[in-house]
């Protein structure tokens, strides 16, 4: 496996992580939209949060580990972490700095997740529960100081030109 991935070029090797990326996001909603189908909404959600919530202490030391970042990392080590996460590497995205550096506000400008179930006449996914548990679990995990608040995230949509928004700021 390795030898395959050694010959790859780098460009090579960016596209086959963001095809990975995008891949994982489409088997993420694969299992939730079988469970949806069969269970329904809410038990689909249930199981949804309690994988994130397992998932993003994982995700948050692995690349806490690889960005070499510091137990105390602030923003400046979410700032780095945030687009390397395998949900912005399948998404876009925009990190923007408020309140004079104090808070950090990430948006998904383009939900692969939103898209596709828009594509195939679905309701959309009520993420902001999930998201919650994601983004604040991610920030946690690299950083217990920082703080996490939904600034826009479906169904309390506050912000039309993003699918969801995520403020960030350490106490």
């Amino acid at each position: 496996m390795a030898q395959g991935l050694e010959a790859l070029s780098r460009g090579e090797l960016i596209e086959l992580l963001e095809i990975t990326a995008k891949d994982l996001v489409a088997l993420d909603g694969t299992w939730f939209q079988s469970l949806e189908r069969e269970q329904g909404m809410d038990a689909a959600m249930e199981h949804d949060r309690n994988a994130w919530r397992r998932f993003v202490p994982s995700e948050a030391r692995r690349l806490k580990k690889l960005l070499g970042l510091p137990d105390a990392c602030g923003l400046e080590g979410l700032a780095a972490a945030l687009p390397l996460r395998c949900t912005s590497l399948a998404n876009e995205w925009e990190i923007l700095w408020e309140d004079g550096g104090r808070s950090l506000l990430f948006r998904i400008t383009d939900c692969r997740v939103q898209t596709a179930r828009a594509r195939k006449g679905m309701e959309f996914h009520p993420c902001k529960s999930v998201g919650e548990l994601e983004y604040g679990g991610f920030a946690a995990a690299l950083d217990d100081r920082i703080q996490c608040a939904c600034a826009s995230c479906f169904p309390d949509i506050t912000d039309e030109t993003c699918n969801c928004a995520w403020r960030f700021w350490v106490e």
